[in-house]
């Protein structure tokens, strides 16, 4: 139902909405053809804990050096790749009527709300275009809310990037009708819980911050302040104010430590902008309508990140670069570079998939050895690398669209039931970060436990 507002509030709504950029899910597979049929990169193998001289690689865990695509060199790689073209991006703004996907719900007590921010960073020149341009990011905050009545629930995906996601798959919004959040757009903040912790969300290589949502929003209802970031022009597609879309152009061959300083700074940048609202300021480079409440109640003081693949190796990267980041969590992603060499005295949880551990991924082995805080390793039986991402309960629903037949589907994503999966993540997710964030213990962190029986903890 849609709510009447002035007409000045109504300018900041769409702005929110806009501005969210492509708050969607890719719809991806996660690897490319070649790798679903079992066949390896014509590209050499990173080596474990790829050196700086590695461009991005598929690494392979099940031997020491690394020899099978568990994490895929693109993490949004489309199963079959086509040319966009832009009556493609035009039927986007049609009505979608075709097959309605649906996420899990939140499990937390609280509403969600949702805004998302332009954010330009004078400081730095985006590395991936020529022409020296300012690097800007669009970002998506999710909050606990109070009343979400007549505030419109942000979809995953903006129209034109949208159609830009799904015109590279061969579909169309009228084959695919993407799902809404839970995230009711600028519905006030729960001011009740007082200032909000933080965890920043950096997703995996090409993907979209959405990818990150089911977890994003399931933590923003538990009482957390959640920041997904896009990484602009690394994300295969952002959607900018203006309807403006921005595509990955990311140079071939590109180095993953490279990629991940990029992405340091790029949280670094965010953490900034956040400390902006936290005094009572507005960073979105328009002044866009930001949420009642949400102003000084940005607590600085704890700050945790997460990331999925690439954006799990990029939470040691950034809190190398920035301690203000309190605690991290990296799901099921390889690291790169000289920052597992180095000593870390912050909480770390390693979260991996059922075929990869520490036990088969050299640069895990670094980085435990280097981590002087509190540290656990977890391991999700029976998920795949694809099943930390929104990938895992989404591809299921659309599997006959791509023409995956449930063999295919759990070689890529596993055998474990998709809600279930996420379930299990949200669990120990929260548990980690009300641990280190709230001083709340939990004993799922202690050991097996038998309501999940799932995880098991790597010794």
């Amino acid at each position: 139902m849609k709510h009447r507002r002035p007409r000045h509030r109504r300018r900041g709504i769409a702005r929110a909405v806009g501005t969210a950029g492509a708050l969607a899910v890719a719809l991806g597979v996660g690897m490319t053809p070649a790798m679903a049929a079992g066949k390896t990169s014509n590209e050499p193998a990173a080596t474990g804990f790829s050196p700086d001289d590695q461009p991005h690689q598929a690494d392979r865990p099940d031997q020491p050096d690394g020899k099978t695509p568990w994490a895929p060199e693109n993490d949004e790689a489309p199963l079959h790749h086509k040319p966009v073209h832009p009556e493609a991006l035009a039927s986007g703004r049609t009505a979608p009527t075709g097959l309605q996907l649906n996420m899990p719900a939140p499990t937390g007590q609280y509403s969600v709300g949702m805004v998302g921010l332009h954010l330009v960073d004078k400081s730095r020149t985006d590395p991936y275009v020529p022409g020296g341009q300012h690097r800007e990011l669009m970002v998506s905050l999710w909050y606990p809310a109070t009343s979400t009545s007549g505030h419109y629930q942000a979809p995953w995906m903006s129209s034109i990037s949208g159609a830009h996601f799904l015109a590279s798959r061969g579909l169309s919004p009228q084959q695919v009708t993407l799902p809404r959040t839970a995230g009711h757009v600028l519905a006030p903040v729960n001011t009740k819980l007082g200032k909000l912790p933080v965890l920043l969300y950096s997703t995996g290589l090409h993907s979209d911050r959405a990818m990150g949502t089911a977890l994003a929003q399931d933590l923003a209802s538990r009482g957390y302040l959640v920041v997904t970031v896009d990484h602009t022009h690394d994300a295969n597609e952002v959607q900018f104010p203006g309807n403006r879309l921005e595509v990955n152009t990311m140079p071939a061959g590109s180095h993953s430590s490279d990629t991940l300083k990029v992405r340091a700074a790029d949280i670094k940048f965010v953490i900034n902008q956040l400390g902006t609202i936290s005094n009572g300021g507005n960073p979105d480079v328009g002044h866009a309508t930001l949420p009642t409440g949400l102003s000084k109640n940005v607590d600085m003081s704890r700050i945790g990140m997460f990331g999925w693949s690439l954006g799990g190796a990029a939470v040691d990267t950034a809190m190398q670069l920035d301690h203000r980041i309190a605690a991290g969590a990296n799901l099921d992603g390889q690291f790169f570079g000289t920052a597992p060499s180095k000593d870390l005295d912050r909480p770390f949880m390693l979260f991996s998939s059922g075929t990869h551990n520490r036990n088969n991924d050299g640069s895990w082995r670094t980085l435990w050895s280097h981590l002087k805080g509190y540290r656990v390793d977890v391991q999700l039986h029976g998920a795949a690398h694809l099943s930390f991402s929104d990938n895992e309960w989404m591809v299921p629903q659309e599997a006959a669209l791509l023409g995956l037949s449930q063999a295919q589907i759990q070689q890529q994503y596993g055998t474990i039931d998709p809600n279930r999966a996420v379930a299990v993540q949200r669990a120990y997710l929260a548990a980690f970060f009300d641990q280190e964030l709230r001083h709340r213990h939990s004993t799922l962190l202690d050991g097996p436990d038998r309501k999940y029986p799932e995880i098991s903890f790597v010794r």
